[in-house]
């Protein structure tokens, strides 16, 4: 069993392609109490068991991929020595890291680097040994079926599709939608909404929506006994087995409440477990479990599965304590419009804490911080509940050091040395003040929809949550409250801030292709606005290597205090033509000339650009009786090891 003392514990592990896999360490689970312990192992197996659901949210054809894929990498009739063999291996990790065949934040389908021709001689021959998969006739269907799918680039090319101008339903291979248009699914939940008024459930969260046999749409409920009915009978069972050694009757109630919500598919019940999760704060354990973002659905409605068990963070708390204690000051003194503020802020709840197990869309690449619940009214009525995942960000922080990023993209030595000193303090601060407070801040205007932004509506929200963080980590309120202990230490993530949304993300980018993800749309907007629309900062060439400087920290956050008042009244006010030509102007298209250069820089460095987790495994242990007596850590298992491994025992 691998150690998690922090001497000796190695963060870096396995690497390919353009993704290095990272451990994360439990610190503190051994001083845990054993009911806390086991709540916790029950909530981690409730989150394992959803991941078939997103590897099928994310495209119809993944699960069968992945099943096929697997039993030819496992079957002895495979000659492991040949270079498709070895690239078949690689296209599999990857599959397993994106949920699917297309990756993870890029969204175009990655092509294999092994031989069609050989793909389906070996996948019919380990099919047929195997026997599980039907005759020789079925499975001749069957692998002819997916190379189609795995080979042709025009076969869904795209999971999710942004492209103004295209039918984004159509154009999209998520499994979301069957038969149905964007104008038709646009309708139907637009329908349903206006039925409801400003506290409408989330209409579309929990379903597939199709064109039945008569031409009418309807939608396939993902519930006990619908659809995923199999994978939630065993997300409920380990839920009901929580519910036993939860901490208070409180979660107990959270639980009862989100297994209702399993068993009927009614997303009313749905917004009555997240009001009483908002408010259940007096725990140590948390969990999030279920259909919760949207990210992935090109109009904004379906929600991914996903699951994350968590503990809290005691030292690292008191940061986000003090903010959230503070959110009315915050709100109050927000550079935005008066209209578009809350008078009132309610149940703002934040908190530092370790994951403990990463399921389905957390998993294997996971968020750093996250606020829910996404609903607007409830976050208006009931407040927000923000976490900040801190060893998680403690492995990306440790692997980084040393890479040499600063080097070789920094303007001046003296920006290097302030960086180092401020850097990773204010990267935490930016994400509890854009978590925390940022995704909570503001209101709507009376009768404008939440999804009146469409297609746009992430980038816009994460925008406005970064513009919130932006502005307000240079105030003189933080150093106030003990949270940085110099005026001047704002200006490291101002830096590293705009650098990466004008340069250093593009790796990410395939060369002639656009930014597709909202998350990196937003930064590209934010820093390419304030280039375009100011003097405080801009690009030089220096020997070749283009660099950002900036002249005026000041002037800087005074820009970020204009587009962010602009944002949140896109926002408010539900100005559709306003977001789309923000994010069509600043937020989508790349410089081909700067990417061809800064990826050359960064392949220099050896970095791999993409992340992600192997989950430690939690052992119960037991006594000569069968009793419990403690849950154990074992860090050992590798990537290959566990994927296959959730393949065998987290599929129903």
């Amino acid at each position: 069993m691998m150690s998690a003392s922090a001497e000796n514990f190695n963060y870096a592990d396995e690497r390919f392609a353009d993704i290095q896999l990272l451990r994360y360490r439990l610190d503190g689970f051994e001083q845990l109490t054993l009911d806390k312990k086991m709540y916790i192992y029950c909530l981690s197996q409730a989150a394992l068991w959803g991941r078939d659901i997103t590897f099928d949210q994310f495209g119809r054809y993944n699960l069968k991929i992945r099943k096929v894929l697997e039993t030819v990498v496992t079957s002895p009739l495979a000659d492991r020595s040949t270079a498709d063999f070895k690239a078949l291996e690689v296209y599999l990790k990857r599959v397993w890291f994106s949920s699917g065949i297309h990756h993870h934040y890029g969204q175009d389908k990655f092509m294999p680097d092994f031989s069609e021709q050989w793909f389906r001689g070996i996948a019919k021959d380990c099919l047929v040994a195997d026997g599980s998969f039907g005759d020789n006739d079925d499975v001749e269907r069957l692998v002819g079926e997916l190379a189609h799918v795995m080979f042709d680039p025009e076969v869904d090319p795209k999971r999710v599709n942004h492209e103004a101008g295209c039918d984004l339903v159509v154009t999209s291979a998520c499994n979301y939608y069957q038969g149905v248009t964007q104008q038709e699914a646009e309708r139907f939940y637009g329908d349903m909404k206006a039925r409801y008024g400003d506290k409408a459930p989330s209409f579309g969260l929990n379903s597939r929506l199709v064109k039945n046999d008569e031409g009418k749409l309807e939608e396939q409920v993902w519930r006990v006994g619908g659809m995923y009915g199999k994978q939630i009978e065993k997300i409920v069972y380990w839920l009901e087995k929580a519910r036993e050694v939860a901490e208070n009757n409180a979660q107990r109630k959270i639980i009862g409440l989100l297994v209702d919500y399993y068993r009927t598919g009614d997303l009313g019940l749905f917004d009555q477990y997240s009001i009483e999760w908002v408010r259940e704060t007096e725990g140590d354990v948390d969990f999030i479990n279920g259909f919760i973002e949207v990210y992935g659905d090109p109009l904004g409605f379906k929600g991914a599965w996903e699951g994350l068990v968590e503990y809290k963070d005691e030292d690292a708390t008191r940061r986000t304590m003090k903010i959230s204690q503070n959110a009315q000051w915050f709100e109050d003194h927000s550079p935005v419009d008066p209209r578009f503020r809350k008078a009132k802020v309610k149940g703002v709840t934040a908190k530092a804490i370790c994951a403990a197990m990463l399921g389905g869309d957390e998993y294997p690449s996971t968020a750093i911080g996250i606020n829910l619940p996404n609903a607007d009214w409830i976050r208006s009525d009931h407040g927000s509940k923000s976490i900040t995942i801190s060893n998680i960000t403690a492995a990306y922080g440790h692997v980084a050091k040393g890479n040499g990023m600063l080097e070789e993209f920094v303007v001046d030595d003296d920006t290097v040395a302030m960086i180092r000193r401020y850097g990773d303090l204010c990267d935490e601060l930016h994400t509890d003040l854009h978590e925390c407070l940022g995704h909570g801040s503001g209101q709507l205007l009376p009768g404008v929809s939440p999804d009146a932004l469409k297609s746009y509506g992430s980038t816009i929200e994460e925008a406005r949550a970064d513009l919130f963080g932006l502005y307000y980590i240079a105030d003189a309120k933080l150093v106030e409250l003990g949270l940085l202990d110099s005026a001047e230490a704002y200006k490291a993530h101002y830096y590293t801030y705009m650098m990466n949304g004008l340069m250093t993300q593009l790796p990410r980018i395939k060369p002639g292709h656009s930014i597709e993800e909202a998350h990196m749309r937003n930064r590209a907007l934010i820093a390419r606005w304030c280039v375009a629309n100011g003097n405080a900062a801009r690009l030089v060439v220096n020997d070749g290597k283009t660099f950002l400087v900036i002249d005026d920290y000041e002037t800087l956050r005074g820009q970020f205090a204009e587009l962010l008042a602009e944002i949140q009244r896109i926002k408010s006010e539900g100005d559709h033509k306003a977001a789309r030509d923000l994010v069509e102007t600043y937020g989508v298209k790349v410089d081909p000339l700067l990417h061809e250069e800064i990826l050359a820089r960064y392949t220099r460095l050896d970095i791999a650009p993409y992340k992600g987790f192997i989950n430690p495994v939690l052992i119960p242990r037991t006594d000569n009786d069968g009793n419990v007596v403690d849950v154990a850590v074992d860090y050992s298992e590798s990537y290959s090891a566990q994927m296959l491994r959730y393949g065998r025992e987290y599929s129903a």
